[in-house]
């Protein structure tokens, strides 16, 4: 079992930056895939980035891609997400999601284990 706690969320204006972190509680960060998804009002939750148990090898979204960071800390067993120039687009709740590492891009909601209870994000114009 892994619990998973976002923080970082708030409310800031488009163009601004903000970082989220999300603190695993687990013996083994180490061996999981750690990712970053959204869910807007109305809409279904979607992948926005995720990063190999070692950091070396990390997915973004086409929308993110070029302004959003992820990274992790095996020693401080934390994933985090920075968000530069921020959209009103971006407005959304995310959610840090953990699985078992098995070396393959995964990017559907039914393919990870174990969720935060997710962080508000919102940008306004």
């Amino acid at each position: 079992q892994v619990q998973l706690v976002e923080s970082g969320g708030g409310l800031v204006q488009a163009g601004d930056s903000l970082s989220l972190s999300c603190t695993a509680h687990t013996r083994t960060f180490g061996a999981y895939t750690m990712a970053w998804f959204r869910q807007a009002p109305g809409k279904e939750r979607e992948f926005v980035a995720s990063t190999r148990w070692d950091g070396a090898v990390k997915y973004y979204s086409e929308s993110v891609e070029g302004r959003f960071t992820i990274s992790r800390d095996n020693a401080e067993s934390t994933v985090s997400l920075q968000m530069n120039s921020l959209k009103p687009e971006d407005t959304a709740v995310y959610y840090c999601a953990a699985r078992w590492d098995d070396s393959y891009f995964r990017n559907y909601t039914r393919e990870y284990d174990y969720w935060g209870q997710g962080t508000q994000v919102t940008v306004s114009s």
